[in-house]
């Protein structure tokens, strides 16, 4: 029999590492050795770079952020606490947003976590337009407490409507065992 040699998928899969390293510098767009090398190098740095570059964005929205709370008089730490205690949900890239954008908005948001420092919830209506941020801020102010008792009410008669992660998150809270394995039908059973 013949030798047959595997021309056609031989010269494919060179021709796709020279593609790859095209605009290389030198002959690592030239030469197959040193492209294949250089090619599988860069496929890892931009595996790395990706997730490095998710890690750079945060840092610059944080230290925005840091920044315009110095100017409102608080601390980042004391500024994203705050928030969390007054139940306020919002992500570090709006944050940022709103701190270049809308300065008296992020003064409302920095009054607000200052609030909910000193126990008081707060819940907010904020509305986002493309080329505007605007946050309007309903003042309705309660005691922890008070907003616990009325959501504990709410989760009972609602369960059903929830979602099987929000479901999970309640569990999680209310310490049940073996929720993350449960189904929908389980977990309204083990909450109620």
């Amino acid at each position: 029999m013949a030798r047959v040699k595997g021309g056609n998928i031989h010269k494919n899969r060179r021709k796709k590492v020279l593609k790859l390293s095209k605009g290389y510098f030198g002959s690592k767009h030239k030469l197959y050795k040193t492209a294949k090398e250089q090619v599988m190098h860069s496929l890892k740095y931009s595996y790395r770079d990706r997730r490095q570059n998710k890690r750079d964005m945060r840092k610059l929205w944080i230290t925005r952020i840091n920044a315009a709370c110095r100017m409102n008089d608080i601390s980042y730490s004391k500024f994203i606490s705050g928030l969390n205690k007054a139940g306020v949900e919002i992500n570090r890239k709006m944050l940022s947003e709103v701190a270049i954008d809308d300065p008296k908005a992020f003064t409302n948001l920095v009054n607000v976590a200052k609030a909910g420092l000193e126990g008081k919830t707060i819940k907010q209506e904020v509305k986002v337009e493309t080329k505007k941020v605007e946050a309007k801020a309903e003042t309705k102010v309660e005691t922890k407490k008070e907003d616990k008792k009325s959501t504990a009410k709410e989760t009972k008669e609602d369960l059903s409507k929830l979602t099987v992660a929000e479901l999970k998150k309640l569990a999680k809270e209310k310490n049940v065992e073996g929720y993350s394995t449960m189904k929908k039908a389980e977990l309204l059973e083990a909450l109620k």
